[in-house]
């Protein structure tokens, strides 16, 4: 199965980031959460974006990639939720190797680490379509959109509705039947990711 670094958003390592690390890992697959913010959790996103300033956005992007410094250089699929993303997408497109990246919630301009998105490295980038953190002009759903514009190895899905970290158990934005339809596809992008599944296999 796959080896997956799951990083959790500016809310912290909740119990609904671990909750879908357990689906996966019930799977089969190999979850790795890096808790990026020592144990700390807040109780909504401009707590967690305050802390995130205070302590730097690009300190925080160096302790994610320092995450996964020990795990092997390739086959392994990077995962972020909304903050998340940063380091996930950081590492599918700089480290050799990357198997697949899935960007719940944002996504940046490719730009931001390389000219292009890698040859070989499929991705996936979920948003619901009435979400103003996900959809503001200029924003994350261009990029997104860009993205799935410049490569066949990318895939966009929008949801209907207007929260951003809907696939958290924990937190009142918690959307059950949009966040299941998330799990099953990313389910489905990781079993064709897997080592030793082609491409013409079916998943």
């Amino acid at each position: 199965m796959t080896e997956v670094v799951m990083y959790h958003h500016v809310q912290g390592l909740t119990t609904g980031v671990v909750a879908i690390a357990e689906e996966l890992r019930r799977a089969g697959h190999t979850v790795h959460t890096p808790d990026l913010f020592d144990g700390r959790t807040f109780a909504t996103i401009e707590d967690g974006m305050a802390f995130a300033r205070e302590t730097g956005f690009d300190a925080l992007l160096d302790r994610g990639v320092a995450a996964a410094e020990g795990l092997p250089s390739a086959g392994v699929v990077y995962a972020g939720f909304s903050f998340g993303v940063m380091p996930a997408q950081k590492l599918a497109q700089t480290r050799a190797g990357a198997a697949g990246a899935l960007l719940f919630h944002a996504c940046l301009p490719v730009s931001e680490f390389g000219e292009h998105w890698p040859e070989g490295v499929p991705v996936q980038v979920h948003g619901m379509d009435g979400d103003p953190l996900f959809t503001e002009d200029g924003g994350d759903l261009d990029f997104a959109r860009e993205l799935v514009a410049s490569t066949d190895q990318a895939e966009l899905f929008l949801y209907p509705g207007e929260e951003h970290l809907f696939t958290d158990s924990s937190l009142p934005a918690y959307d059950p039947a949009a966040a299941t339809l998330l799990v099953q596809r990313a389910l489905e992008f990781l079993d064709r990711v897997s080592p030793g599944t082609s491409e013409s296999e079916p998943s």
